[in-house]
């Protein structure tokens, strides 16, 4: 980042739309100090060190499971996992609370971690006057939201590592993110601002406590979402989202807005939704084209990683060259759709390529045995087996030197090109690098290239006086080579925890892409991810889901002592991925246990009063405020994934309260809806659909039979947002037959496979050729 604060981000990585939340007198004066903000003008950093000496220290977190909690296992620091046996020291010995969130791939973590964490001193001071925290902000959402929400309102921006201090019953009074380990310029360091909260709350305990009473009121009433007597909005929210999407448009390079920039996969969710509802119209063409070409453009640039696959999680310029290298399951997960999707409505190869790649890299190294997924791998490695010291990008760059060396074979057929000048050409490397000093102004990328195309194939083999085969081909084999030789190189940590909404959007990216290209083992990986899901993160007895299972040594799945119950996002993301398997596979156990999942979700996190989902379950003490999440950023909000998945089952199930709950969840954020919707393009997508009059598209045949599978990948060749797609195979005994009257009366014509496309479930002349179902299909 530009600046270890992020001042421009929200807390998932999205330009921030929410005005300051608290009243002014308590911005000001919240906790009566507020740390100012360090910028610090750096993109690229140096991670924590690692030694082969056995460890000093150890605390209460080398009994946890959380890969970032154990990161921080042996500082001298006496961390405590979120839990009440802090609560209650803090309250026996009226301490603060030190607050620290974080997660094991963030890179200013690690930096925190080396200058403060692992130093003896500050250690001392920071168990001399306070109960130290320590919080995985993936293992728990709820309370990195509740605080990250502080932080937010009373800096103006956040990031992590956040780091808050609580008084004993948890009431926020001051908060930052990344605190320097040293006094420089005036500003102070961490040891220093630790002594003088230390000394305030000696010597103002009542003020303060008083002060965290008034920032928990003034948070709970001004994250507050309520009915507010308005109706649904109109088609006003689609077009002031597209225009705000227009406006901020980069028409060379693609995205949206300038650096850094993010993938963000809502954006192009509601492109392509907005497309299908008018491709023939020119805003509809603008559309396609702007997310068809920031994806040809992030595939061409160094966020993709070329050699591995898979794409880091943003670009820290505008041209999406130099990434921040971190890889994140979720991305994966949403970019593996957007790229099928992509593929489906323009049948350019490009799209259908780069969806196998994602979903390689996700398969080789993000699969854990047993079927779940990883969340993670960091940005920071060794450059070498002998450095002692992590730097971001290491495991992924290249000097022009290590490429000439390693690619010094002449390219078959040609005795004077070698495989290094096509990849040199093709890749843009430069023997003095190819990063600029703006985004490496510590050089540590210094003569070093990230790997990024800038031109076309034919210019690469123009230039190497190659036909376009002999250069494709000539590429693969430099790639293949690089890969083999990366792995020899010390590599990234990965975070081996699997969470159960990261995983419902992965297992929507292996089933949406087993759809777009037709691709029976994508969508067996599905079926294997969810089978995961439902043995290990899946409480039968009470019908409820657990937030995460972990790796064990021994390659068994393991879980902590008392298991984190699910969160409202665990259930939207999973819901709608079992939707997108159902259309995959047919299986209507993956449909059943959807609508099983929605009912539990309504039971636990829905405002009977207000409407809409809250992030959390009732009855949490330790969670003073029970927000609704109201924008879509890296991952969208449950809101707006529940509002579409409502509507869907409403519609497969013909379930009229799933249809209110969806109207009355839109209803809700109607404002929000008509003023930013830039800030909830999904639930948009949602809005459109609700407007819309959904497509049911019946296949009465036998489930294996070769007619029933054409009719069945006919409809898959279509972009269709709106479609609700049932297999009726004709037993009576299944769950569809016995919830949807209209599958019995569907019959075979004469004896084959035969669509029905229906609206409201009043059905069209029935069809049995693929000529005849796409030509229905096609026009809409």
């Amino acid at each position: 980042m530009s600046s270890f604060f992020i001042r421009c981000l929200t807390a998932n990585g999205r330009q921030a739309f929410t005005p300051s939340l608290l009243p002014r007198s308590l911005v000001k004066h919240s906790g009566l100090f507020t740390p100012r903000s360090y910028l610090i003008n750096r993109t690229m950093a140096t991670g924590g060190d690692d030694t082969d000496k056995p460890p000093k220290h150890e605390n209460r977190l080398a009994k946890e499971m959380s890969p970032y909690l154990l990161q921080h296992a042996h500082n001298p620091v006496d961390w405590y996992p979120w839990g009440q046996e802090a609560f209650d020291k803090a309250k026996a010995e009226n301490k603060l609370i030190f607050l620290s969130v974080g997660y094991s791939t963030c890179h200013w973590c690690h930096v925190m971690e080396r200058e403060s964490f692992e130093n003896i001193e500050t250690g001392k001071i920071m168990n001399k006057h306070f109960i130290s925290i320590k919080v995985d902000r993936e293992e728990r959402p709820d309370v990195d939201k509740m605080y990250m929400t502080f932080i937010q309102a009373t800096q103006g921006g956040g990031g992590w590592p956040m780091s808050v201090w609580l008084t004993p019953d948890l009431k926020p009074v001051v908060g930052g993110t990344y605190f320097p380990p040293k006094d420089h310029f005036g500003r102070p360091g961490f040891p220093t601002i630790l002594s003088r909260i230390a000394k305030m709350w000696e010597e103002k305990r009542d003020q303060l406590n008083s002060q965290g009473t008034m920032i928990i009121d003034a948070l709970m009433q001004n994250t507050a979402v309520k009915k507010t007597g308005q109706s649904i909005p109109g088609k006003e929210s689609q077009d002031k989202c597209y225009s705000q999407l227009e406006q901020s448009y980069d028409e060379q390079y693609g995205g949206f807005g300038q650096a850094p920039k993010f993938p963000q996969p809502v954006n192009f969710n509601f492109l392509f939704q907005l497309y299908a509802s008018e491709a023939s119209s020119d805003r509809g063409m603008k559309c396609m084209d702007m997310a068809l070409h920031t994806l040809k453009m992030m595939a061409r640039g160094g966020i993709h990683d070329h050699i591995s696959q898979g794409f880091h999680r943003y670009s820290t310029d505008r041209f999406w060259h130099v990434p921040h290298f971190e890889k994140m399951l979720y991305d994966q997960g949403q970019l593996a759709v957007t790229y099928a999707i992509a593929y489906q409505i323009s049948k350019d190869e490009l799209y259908a390529d780069i969806t196998r790649d994602i979903l390689t890299y996700v398969s080789r190294d993000l699969s854990d045995k047993n079927g779940g997924f990883y969340s993670a791998e960091d940005a920071d490695s060794f450059p070498n087996e002998t450095a002692e010291q992590r730097k971001e990008g290491s495991f992924c760059v290249w000097t022009e030197k290590d490429i000439r060396r390693l690619l010094s074979d002449n390219v078959a057929g040609s005795d004077s090109v070698k495989l290094s000048d096509v990849f040199v050409k093709h890749y843009g490397i430069s023997q003095s690098g190819n990063v600029s000093f703006e985004h490496d102004p510590h050089g540590e990328l210094q003569n070093q290239n990230v790997l990024i195309i800038r031109g076309e194939i034919e210019d690469t083999s123009s230039v190497c006086k190659l036909d376009v085969a002999t250069t494709k081909e000539a590429l693969a084999k430099c790639r293949n080579i690089l890969y083999t030789e990366r792995q020899k190189r010390p590599k990234p940590h990965l975070d081996s925890k699997m969470i159960t909404s990261w995983n419902g959007l992965m297992i929507s990216g292996f089933a949406k892409a087993g759809q777009a290209l037709d691709s029976e083992e994508y969508t067996q990986r599905a079926v294997r991810a969810a089978n995961f899901v439902k043995k290990h993160m899946y409480d039968k007895a009470s019908g409820c889901l657990l937030r995460s299972c972990y790796a064990g040594q021994s390659g068994d799945i393991t879980q902590i002592s008392v298991p984190i119950n699910g969160f409202v996002d665990d259930y939207a993301y999973l819901i709608r991925a079992l939707l997108d398997l159902y259309e995959a596979c047919y299986d209507e156990a993956w449909l059943e246990w959807a609508a099983e999942l929605q009912s539990k979700q309504d039971e636990l996190f829905w405002d009977s009063e207000g409407a809409a989902y809250f992030t959390v379950p009732d009855g949490d003490s330790t969670i003073l405020v029970r927000m609704k999440e109201d924008q879509d950023g890296a991952e969208p909000s449950a809101n707006s994934v529940s509002a579409m998945n409502l509507l869907r089952l409403a519609n497969y199930l013909d379930n009229k309260n799933w249809l209110d709950k969806a109207e009355a969840l839109l209803t809700v954020f109607g404002e929000r809806l008509r003023k930013i919707p830039i800030a909830l393009p999904e639930m948009v997508c949602a809005l459109m659909y609700q407007q819309s009059t959904p497509k049911q598209i019946i296949i009465r045949g036998d489930r294996d039979a070769e007619d029933t599978k054409q009719l069945l990948e006919c409809v898959h060749s279509f972009y269709i947002p709106n479609k609700v797609l049932i297999l009726a195979d004709g037993n009576a005994e299944s769950f569809l037959y016995k919830t949807l009257k209209v599958l019995p009366t569907l019959e075979m014509l004469e004896n084959k496979a035969t669509a029905y496309v229906c609206e409201n479930y009043a059905c069209q002349l029935p069809v049995n050729t693929v000529a005849e179902l796409e030509r229905l299909l096609a026009n809409p």
